[in-house]
């Protein structure tokens, strides 16, 4: 007997084997039972979650001779025979991303003329009905709004966007949605048990989990493993031949970063690139089992896990050990990596830096929550900024230091000058920034515009604002003298003079020309008169840059005001007057003029 594969060997023919589609099966039977069918349905959804399926159960069980008690087909009478066998005419099955042209619809609406030869209705199935063309969408209007008693019709679509609203509004819509996970290892136990094969649960979790919502698909990739495996499905067996990703490697790489063990971090993810993975494959996985983890940590989220009874326990003893805030500060970390990914040159080193940085997310919360001096620690490293889970701020830095039972860490390079070193290094950790430079080190801080300069801008970027006024505060504090440098006006007018110069557009120039300037204290505010204005200075990002520096002032900030009354638009030309009203204008002036024109008999030229 030849092979016939699953998704048509068990495809169901009755409604109460619809898997997943509740909703739509009980709706179609209390239409059945109270004879309240309508003449057109629309089955909208995704592709292989039972919308034709579910169009040949109607279609057979309304034309059958022996309906059950629960409304469904009875498979024995000659027209349930008939449409087993393909050999009823009376359901009519039409492709239309084949048959999309006004010349096919027609041919269907000539077929709808003839009454059914046995049975009480004719049944048009018409299947990607989107693919129609409009002239197509047009020609069968009429027809699906008034058609003969006897001619059901039933449209099925995975885009129900591209259909015209004149259709929608002739049809029932029937929404199909994706079917759950533990629907399809339902469904697939079933054909196991059925067919003699031996499946792990946790084997059957993957396949539905791949298949994304599609059963079809499911039943595919079944087909796929059971060639491969046999009569025994494994775990192992369809990882392998899917090419997933093992739980096993997330579960690891959580435990090391968690204990900070940044060695055996990096290991594990080299052993993946060596099993022919991809960085972006194994980060988007970390996030789903971090993702996983969180769900565990409450009871009322515990359902949202969607795995085997054995990896589920699994989740639950892992979860109670990963705080909140490192799973979701490491999650963000994914996502800034997956988002990044494309752009990078070094794949490999760019997912190996973002895992460096979730190594050490312990340490950056803690830091978080600590007070005073330990607070003011100077050697910091930047990871990034997130969320904890309590709702406080996770810092962009961290210490630079290692755990007691993980080596040290690889050298990083510190995001500014050490000022001096720590009183007294803590108890248990290794030092691992690098050695200070002398002539670095023992340079002082000399204000807080220079304390600035002393970093690169991502350096800057890192450093927390309660860090940068810790640092002034211990300069000042020092006794190191602070430059209060006060800004005049004829100082920010000469250095926008200088800018305009220094730029090439006129149009720009002009505008800049045009506005009001005026500065207090660290705050320069530009009055212009339009709209257009007012966005061509936003839009000059050197304009600040530019003035920060020839003013010595880094905490230089802009406000810009729109004042419409000082609008530099045009004058509007004045309106040329005819004759007749220059004429009238000199007479309200001077009533002489109109005897000199009754004297000499004058007219206008144009009368």
């Amino acid at each position: 007997m030849a092979f016939v594969v699953s998704a048509r060997k068990y495809r169901p023919v009755h409604f109460e084997d619809v898997v997943g589609q509740a909703h739509v099966s009980q709706t179609l039977k209390k239409a059945l039972q109270t004879d309240h069918l309508a003449h057109a349905f629309l089955f909208c959804g995704p592709r292989g979650v039972g919308k034709t399926t579910c169009a040949r159960i109607l279609a057979k069980v309304i034309n059958c001779q022996n309906v059950t008690a629960n409304f469904e087909p009875c498979g024995e009478c000659e027209s349930c025979r008939a449409f087993n066998e393909n050999a009823s005419f009376n359901i009519m099955e039409l492709d239309a991303a084949s048959n999309n042209s006004v010349e096919h619809i027609r041919t269907l609406v000539d077929q709808v003329r003839f009454q059914p030869q046995q049975g009480k209705y004719k049944v048009f199935i018409i299947d990607e009905v989107h693919m129609l063309s409009q002239a197509a969408f047009n020609a069968f209007l009429k027809t699906l709004e008034e058609p003969p008693p006897y001619a059901i019709f039933i449209l099925a679509t995975t885009e129900k966007h591209k259909i015209i609203p004149t259709i929608l509004s002739r049809c029932q819509i029937f929404d199909f949605k994706r079917i759950q996970v533990k629907d399809t290892v339902a469904h697939l136990q079933k054909i196991c048990d059925a067919e003699g094969i031996e499946a792990e649960g946790d084997a059957l979790h993957i396949i539905a989990q791949k298949a994304d919502g599609a059963l079809r698909d499911a039943l595919s990739i079944f087909d796929r493993i059971t060639s491969a495996s046999g009569k025994k499905i494994t775990y192992d067996d369809v990882i392998t031949n899917l090419n997933v990703l093992d739980y096993d490697y997330f579960f690891r790489i959580t435990d090391a970063l968690l204990t900070e063990d940044l060695r055996q971090v990096l290991l594990i993810f080299d052993s993946v690139l060596r099993n022919g993975f991809e960085g972006d494959h194994f980060i988007n996985g970390l996030a789903e089992h971090l993702r996983n983890l969180l769900v565990c940590k409450d009871a009322e989220t515990l359902r949202l896990l969607e795995v085997g009874d054995s990896l589920r326990e699994r989740y639950r003893q892992q979860a109670a050990l990963a705080p909140a805030s490192f799973l979701l500060t490491a999650l963000n970390l994914c996502n800034d990596c997956d988002i990044n990914f494309k752009m990078a040159r070094q794949k490999p080193l760019h997912v190996e830096l973002y895992l460096i940085k979730m190594c050490y997310i312990g340490q950056a919360v803690k830091l978080a929550t600590e007070t005073g001096a330990e607070k003011k620690t100077p050697e910091l490293r930047e990871i990034g900024s997130s969320t904890v889970g309590s709702g406080q701020p996770v810092p962009a830095t961290f210490p630079a230091i290692a755990p007691k039972t993980a080596p040290p860490a690889p050298e990083l390079p510190t995001n500014r000058i050490e000022k001096e070193a720590p009183a007294e290094p803590k108890p248990g950790y290794a030092e691992v920034l690098p050695p200070k430079q002398p002539d670095m080190a023992e340079e002082p801080i000399r204000s807080s515009t220079s304390l600035l300069r002393k970093g690169s801008l991502g350096g800057l970027q890192s450093m927390s604002l309660q860090s940068i006024h810790d640092e002034i505060e211990e300069a000042e504090s020092n006794g190191a003298p602070v430059q209060a440098a006060k800004l005049t006006l004829d100082d920010l007018k000469t250095a926008w003079a200088a800018y305009i110069e220094s730029i090439d557009k006129d149009s720009v120039k002009t505008i800049l020309r045009g506005a009001d300037i005026d500065i207090n204290t660290e705050q320069i505010t530009v009055t212009v008169g339009s709209a257009l204005a007012e966005n061509t200075v936003r839009q000059e990002t050197e304009l600040m840059e530019f003035l920060r520096k020839k003013l010595h002032a880094p905490l230089l900030a802009l406000s810009i005001k729109l004042d419409p009354s000082r609008s530099n638009a045009a004058p509007a030309k004045p309106k040329r007057l005819t004759d007749s009203e220059k004429y009238h204008a000199m007479r309200a002036v001077n009533p002489l003029v109109d005897e000199v024109r009754k004297r000499f008999d004058l007219g206008f030229e144009n009368e």
